[in-house]
């Protein structure tokens, strides 16, 4: 379970604003993490906490299909993003670096920026703690979970290589 402090944005943050784009010519996780949403909150990257939620409207996300956006999301910090909807590479950008996202409208709804959440990944369950309301969501399918527990598709795959540990369907041939 994760419990931060909550940032909440509005619809349409698009990974320009996330990362601006002079920024993209590295991929320096601290650095990035340095300018995280500065093209739309400028004490965003200096202010934020390890463990903190961002919680944001429809179409996080939307934009540029590089890593970057969620590279710099996850290295500042943050531990979750709650959204009422992604944009489609968006999600798989930052489940193959390992940045749990989460789909929740209700939650969405009822956050303000400063409150605290909490996130229960396996029970698909959100408390907004400061509310002392309780909201759920689906829960990731076992594999996906097992992606974003061993830090992304990359560490998930190095895993499974030095274990030999793959589902039976994808030994055979």
């Amino acid at each position: 379970m994760t419990t931060g402090r909550v940032w909440a944005y509005a619809d349409h943050v698009d990974t320009d604003a996330i990362i601006p784009a002079c920024y993209l010519l590295t991929s320096d996780p601290a650095q990035l993490a340095s300018h995280c949403l500065e093209g739309l909150d400028s004490t965003f990257a200096r202010e934020v906490r390890p463990g903190d939620i961002i919680v944001a409207g429809e179409n996080f996300g939307c934009g540029s299909s590089r890593e970057h956006a969620p590279l710099a999301i996850k290295a500042a910090g943050i531990r979750c993003v709650v959204a009422s909807s992604f944009a489609r590479i968006f999600y798989r950008n930052a489940i193959n670096i390992g940045l749990p996202i989460v789909v929740c409208p209700e939650a969405v709804a009822t956050a303000a920026s400063g409150q605290r959440m909490a996130v229960d990944l396996e029970h698909g369950t959100i408390e907004n703690v400061t509310l002392q309301k309780r909201m759920s969501f689906d829960p990731f399918p076992a594999f996906m979970m097992a992606i974003i527990e061993s830090g992304g598709l990359i560490a998930y795959t190095r895993q499974r290589l030095a274990t030999g540990r793959w589902p039976r369907e994808r030994m055979r041939r």
